[in-house]
């Protein structure tokens, strides 16, 4: 029973772990320096955890629909937004706080927004420290100008290092002859998380592809498998 709590193997290179870590820490820190300057470094600090959850998304899965710019910038301002008017009509309580992070959550999946630091960030704006209070409704400010600085800073960092951001369409998957009528489709995937009924940050235009990179590896494989056994 013990094994289904393992967690599974990660597909990526020590490497590519290193650049992800170094990304995140110069981008929560040139965030977190902008935002200092422009209004102060007590309401700076008070926004790293989010900025620190964002920036795992953005530098280490930034493929990922939940890293993506409108999720980000979307996710921000939603829970900015949700959490001072909350925060005005009920008080900066910690049910108050809870109650405006979900409500977050639904603005945010009606917008097609969702980024988890923001369910953070709406908690952190009810309870927030003197100086965010004193903001009052300019306290949007600092949120939106540290949120668009990491963005930026991912944008710069990931393409610099060969990563490309923001993530682009998905390529046309290759045509299957027309007498395989069983061959999956992006449609058939998109009805099957439907069916499903769960988050999944991938689209069906990903796991089409996925799916069609594998067909071709096991292909090659079998076709390897058939010469080495004739030789």
């Amino acid at each position: 029973m013990l094994a289904h709590w393992l967690p599974a193997a990660i597909n990526t290179r020590p490497s590519e772990w290193s650049r992800a870590a170094i990304g995140m820490a110069m981008g929560t820190m040139f965030s977190v320096w902008v935002c200092g300057q422009v209004f102060g470094i007590d309401v700076a600090l008070h926004l790293i955890g989010p900025l620190g959850a964002s920036a795992v998304l953005l530098f280490a899965v930034s493929s990922g629909a939940l890293a993506q710019p409108w999720s980000i910038l979307g996710g921000y301002l939603c829970a900015g937004v949700i959490s001072l008017l909350v925060a005005h009509v009920l008080g900066r309580t910690l049910g108050s706080a809870c109650l405006a992070a979900g409500m977050a959550l639904i603005l945010m999946c009606w917008l097609r927004c969702l980024h988890p630091p923001a369910g953070a960030l709406a908690l952190l704006m009810v309870l927030a420290d003197p100086a965010t209070i004193a903001m009052d409704w300019k306290a949007l400010g600092p949120v939106m100008l540290s949120g668009s600085t990491m963005l930026l800073s991912a944008l710069a960092y990931n393409n610099f290092t060969r990563i490309r951001y923001p993530k682009r369409p998905a390529e046309p998957a290759p045509l299957m002859p027309a007498a395989d009528i069983q061959a999956i489709t992006a449609e058939d995937l998109r009805r099957a998380l439907a069916d499903m009924e769960a988050f999944y940050d991938v689209t069906p235009e990903d796991l089409e592809q996925l799916i069609h990179a594998s067909e071709l590896h096991a292909k090659r494989r079998s076709i390897g498998e058939v010469l080495s056994s004739r030789t």
